[in-house]
């Protein structure tokens, strides 16, 4: 009973509309309507569900294109409901959004959303229609590209929410825009790194090698310059990225402010940098790792021609170019950075992802629980280290 009375007490929470039980005893109904003002019930119900009826008559007709406001007549506005397609476009155009982003929505919008919504009014759109959208996407694509797809539905009704076109959403597909990545990465290791860099021709060893020691993405990587390395103090000054667009490339900064950063270059890696500044055309301007043919920004497509027969001769397959970042950030973890060190060091500005390499660097413990064993059994040597500490090195 306590629970009823709770309930009663306020008005129940509904995808559509409210209703809220009156001290009288009776119930009032109220909905925010397509011209996003608020409307009551012309009278109060005797019932919670005559309550519901009247509002799932009055969801009917919105959807119906056959709503009028309570009072008046329908306005000229109102007579032309915009359509998803047009909203859509609208929704795009004002968004301040990175080429490559704005490319990616073009054609998720174009491949997945637009042929079942393009020419449904926005108040159109139900509950039932999307449910039934997202379960042919299964059948279609992948469950990444079918998380991407929901999650920019899911955005653009939302948006479509607070510009008071529609009342409510109709993405409620729970768990629809989050997918569990089903691909465990392995990182290299250290002998892997070493084999993959010997096999990549020599102007582009050295990205191969900042890509993991200095966890560098492909794009701060394919737009670093000369102007950007301090060989002095052994230092990469990350400032810029490059992306592909429809255009053609596009510079522009990394993608959060965290993303500008300066990482320092572990001091094994600084001969090959500078025998790779050496082999390299002069000039400040100069890109570090430019196109095979001219002067321009490379492109991942060119890298993955080279890159491909490399991971096959380290025998990695598997390893992608990104993983090598992956494997940087596992690396320095492993160091014992703490959690603001490696955020600075990758250039994130949420803890989420750093805390994904910590975790993966601590599951190196039950390598070091077997090495103590060894030890134990005799089967490690101990030696002093150069500061008089005991170390150890296997026989």
């Amino acid at each position: 009973m306590a629970r009823d009375v709770a309930r009663n007490s306020k008005a129940a929470r509904r995808y559509f509309g409210s209703i809220r039980r009156l001290p009288s005893g009776r119930y009032q109904a109220s909905y925010k309507g397509p011209d996003g003002k608020r409307h009551t019930a012309p009278a109060t119900f005797d019932s919670r569900q005559y309550a519901d009826a009247w509002l799932s008559g009055v969801r009917t007709d919105i959807q119906r294109d056959r709503w009028e406001p309570p009072g008046g007549k329908r306005t000229e506005v109102q007579d032309s409901l915009v359509t998803f397609g047009e909203y859509a476009a609208a929704w795009l155009k004002g968004r301040d959004l990175a080429g490559s982003t704005r490319k990616l929505y073009r054609i998720i919008l174009g491949t997945h959303i637009l042929p079942a919504f393009e020419n449904a009014t926005m108040v159109a759109i139900t509950p039932a229609m999307v449910r039934e959208w997202h379960a042919g996407l299964r059948t279609e694509t992948g469950p990444t590209q079918r998380a991407r797809a929901y999650s920019l539905l899911r955005t653009i009704l939302n948006t479509a929410v607070l510009d008071d076109v529609i009342p409510v959403s109709p993405c409620r597909v729970r768990g629809a825009g989050a997918v569990k990545t089903a691909r465990d990465i392995r990182p290299a290791s250290l002998p892997e790194l070493e084999a993959l860099a010997a096999a990549m021709p020599p102007r582009y060893r050295l990205m191969v090698l900042l890509a993991a020691w200095c966890a560098m993405r492909f794009g701060e990587l394919a737009e670093l310059r000369r102007s950007d390395v301090d060989v002095k103090n052994g230092v990469l000054h990350i400032r810029r990225a490059v992306a592909r667009t429809d255009t053609g490339p596009e510079v522009k900064g990394p993608k959060s402010e965290a993303g500008r950063r300066d990482v320092n270059i572990p001091p094994h890696l600084m001969p090959a940098v500078r025998d790779h500044l050496a082999r390299m055309k002069p000039g400040q301007d100069a890109l570090l790792f430019p196109a095979v043919h001219g002067p321009g920004h490379m492109n991942p497509a060119t890298l993955r021609r080279m890159y491909h027969p490399a991971r096959e001769a380290a025998q990695r397959p598997d390893l992608r170019f990104h993983d090598l970042r992956h494997t940087g950030a596992v690396l320095a973890a492993a160091t014992g950075a703490t959690l603001a060190e490696l955020m600075a060091r990758l250039g994130h500005s949420t803890v989420s992802a750093a805390l994904r390499y910590q975790h993966a660097a601590e599951d190196r413990d039950k390598a070091i629980a077997a090495a103590l064993s060894e030890l134990a059994a005799g089967t490690v040597t101990p030696i002093t280290s150069a500061k008089g500490k005991r170390v150890s090195r296997a026989r």
